[in-house]
């Protein structure tokens, strides 16, 4: 997964002038979305609910100061079970 988040580095820091206001998307399972959320203390997100009701869809914007700071983000959602990151 090193890789991946280095590849991810390396575009970010090709794509973005920091800082930047950076958008977050997840798919969650319902159950798993307050803990998600605590990503994002003091910020406002746009939640949509799947098709069946199963999962929401989490979209937050946040101002962040390097790639390093997007990743720490996508690595602390990777340890929270079914969490999808877009």
């Amino acid at each position: 997964m090193s890789e991946a988040f280095d590849d991810l580095r390396r575009t970010l820091d090709e794509s973005y002038t920091w800082p930047v206001l950076y958008m977050f998307k997840f798919i969650a399972p319902k159950d798993k979305i307050d803990k998600l959320k605590t990503l994002f203390p003091k910020n406002e997100f746009i939640e949509r609910e799947s098709k069946e009701g199963n999962y929401l869809s989490l979209t937050c914007k946040i101002l962040v100061n390097s790639s390093e700071e997007v990743i720490r983000v996508y690595r602390q959602a990777s340890k929270i079970e079914g969490v999808i990151s877009l």
